[in-house]
């Protein structure tokens, strides 16, 4: 790999999974915009799109395995902050190959 981010040209997990979290994030210190997000539970908020069959989260910006970005990248929920595109469990390799995507090599080689 050449040492660019692969989530600059993906965005796969964007519109793969279900981005829910705690409501309190809409007021920590990173301040989810609440416009972005919809109820699940009484405790619990997911990012507008991504609680579909479909799913594609509201702050995806461009086309998935070309060129994206995140609205509120500064401002994401701690799913975001916490995924991995080189995760042990193959989640990042998942939401790749249901776009038709090439695998991550899962142990990247630091430059």
């Amino acid at each position: 790999m050449s040492g660019d981010n692969p989530c600059l040209t993906c965005g796969a997990c964007c519109s793969y999974f279900r981005v829910s979290f705690y409501w309190g994030e809409v007021h920590s210190e990173f301040a989810v915009p609440e416009a972005f997000t919809e109820p699940v539970s009484p405790t619990r908020l997911a990012m507008t799109g991504t609680n579909q069959s479909r799913p594609r989260c509201v702050a995806l910006q461009g086309r998935v395995g070309d060129c994206v970005s995140c609205a509120i990248y500064p401002n994401r929920p701690s799913p975001c902050r916490d995924f991995q595109p080189f995760d042990a469990d193959g989640a990042c390799n998942r939401a790749r190959a249901a776009f038709g995507l090439p695998p991550l090599d899962t142990s990247p080689v630091a430059a």
